[in-house]
């Protein structure tokens, strides 16, 4: 293995640059499409890294009940500064598992929550709750569902309405959610992802306000739609899974929307800045599953010979 098992845990850093200029160059469905998929492989990659460093260092502690051949020289070996890296990866994977858990917690209290405010209501696919608070929200499900408070809806004209509902249909229909959960999730088992993470908050609402433009046909429409509600639902304190106009900078998904439609291309030219910058992270995805791969059968071989002993 040497020091190729500590890899995984930075080649993120790889990522940063396609984090940076996907945002402004990429298509918004290929930029989240594409940032959720490189945040996925990094943090199972490095999750599997301390995992494995854990291995080694639950080992070396003294009155461990594991078999005595797994603290053999040749484990320890296997792992550039095991005295260190071993001790050291215990407490951070028990940290990246708890706070994994915690923020699927929260995840599945906010619909929890949001389903039970609407109960009592028809089952349509929009749930207009009577609420002086404006806010506007898309609530997956079995039943996917817009959920829009009458605050929200006093402050829109009906075209901006139309806006806000194609919108908040577009985050049901793309599945918005887990993308958000998955980089939430890869950010919390490294933090090199979170770039990554503001990134696909970003390119997510984008999207949703494309699919709106395109939808209703006018992106001017969307744009005024989108500034209006972030200024009548400042400070509402509103936790939800997609927020309308919530997640921003809303200056820039605005003067994007006042701007051409973005260029729909699967993957930008290798002679371009963001070209380079997304071949860039997909070695280094490369590199961190083969990584992780190397790592992982190096370490399996050696542990069972070691129980063998």
């Amino acid at each position: 293995m040497g020091v190729f098992v500590f890899l995984p845990l930075v080649l993120p850093l790889t990522a940063w640059p396609i984090a940076r200029l996907g945002e402004h160059r990429l298509h918004p469905r290929t930029a989240t499409r594409l940032l959720t998929v490189v945040a996925a492989v990094f943090a199972v990659c490095s999750t599997l890294c301390l995992a494995l460093l854990m291995v080694v260092g639950t080992a070396q502690l003294p009155g461990n009940p594991l078999p005595d051949g797994w603290s053999d020289p040749e484990v320890r070996a296997a792992v550039p500064y095991d005295e260190v890296a071993g001790p050291l990866a215990i407490p951070a994977l028990l940290a990246v598992l708890v706070s994994g858990l915690r923020t699927v917690r929260r995840h599945r209290r906010v619909r929890r929550a949001a389903g039970r405010a609407l109960r009592g209501l028809p089952a349509t696919s929009v749930a207009v709750l009577p609420d002086a608070l404006p806010y506007a929200y898309a609530l997956p499900g079995a039943r996917d569902r817009v959920v829009v408070s009458r605050g929200m809806l006093a402050g829109l004209e009906p075209g901006e309405r139309r806006a806000l509902f194609a919108h908040e249909r577009a985050h049901l229909a793309a599945g918005h959610h887990k993308a958000l959960l998955v980089v939430e999730l890869a950010a919390r088992a490294n933090p090199f992802l979170r770039p990554l993470r503001t990134a696909v908050r970003y390119t997510a609402e984008r999207w949703a306000d494309e699919e709106a433009a395109a939808h209703i046909g006018s992106r001017r429409t969307v744009a005024r739609a989108i500034g209006k509600a972030a200024l009548i639902s400042r400070g509402a304190p509103v936790a939800t899974l997609a927020h309308f106009a919530a997640a921003g900078p809303v200056p820039r998904r605005v003067a994007a929307l006042l701007g051409p439609a973005p260029a729909g291309r699967v993957w930008p030219p290798a002679s371009t800045a963001v070209g380079l910058a997304a071949w860039g992270a997909a070695a280094g995805t490369t590199a961190a599953a083969l990584s992780s791969a190397n790592s992982a059968v190096t370490l399996f071989f050696i542990l069972h010979a070691a129980t063998q002993m």
